[in-house]
């Protein structure tokens, strides 16, 4: 059963949209994944071609609804960008395109909307391939704007030998469901 699940949206937005304008910095597109008990070593170690690249780390954040209308939605993603490696410059602009492409409030919307529309098929959107393709509802975003957090120091890893960059970003997003059939 296809589920509406805005991050995964987001993910693949930003998956495209940054290695479109930042190629020679990935080895492809840049990896998102879900938060869990989560070792950054292991977590490259399974992706070798891409251990080099700045990946993120995200979770949703469900938020109360501010009124008595159930179909809009607000929410928030909560990123955690890494870089295992040296250039950082990679983390910074990856982060700064990420604040570009999704700090605009209503224009990143329609931008994503536009984009998503692109990806329905039979009023569904898939993600992935073979055994991992998934297939979604799509959403019809309002606004998106981003926050970054000064708590750097809590997701970067100084017991380790390997050094570990990252950044907090908060996306805060409205949106309701939409059929694009």
């Amino acid at each position: 059963m296809a589920i509406s699940y805005p991050p995964v949206f987001i993910n693949e937005y930003l998956a495209e949209k940054v290695t479109e304008r930042i190629p020679d910095r990935f080895s492809g597109a840049m990896r998102f994944f879900p938060t869990l008990p989560t070792d950054i070593s292991a977590l490259t170690e399974g992706f070798p071609e891409a251990s080099s690249d700045v990946f993120a780390v995200y979770d949703r954040m469900l938020k109360m609804r501010p009124g008595p209308f159930p179909h809009i939605k607000r929410e928030q993603v909560i990123y955690y960008f890494y870089k295992t490696n040296s250039d950082p410059e990679a983390l910074i602009e990856t982060t700064q395109i990420v604040a570009d492409l999704l700090d605009r409030g209503d224009e990143s919307g329609q931008e994503i909307n536009e984009w998503l529309q692109q990806k329905v098929v039979n009023g569904l959107v898939s993600f992935g391939s073979g055994s991992l393709a998934r297939e979604f509802k799509p959403v019809y975003f309002h606004y998106l704007k981003v926050f970054q957090l000064q708590e750097t120091r809590d997701i970067i890893d100084f017991g380790t030998a390997r050094t570990y960059a990252g950044n907090k970003i908060i996306i805060d997003y409205c949106y309701h469901t939409k059929d694009y059939s």
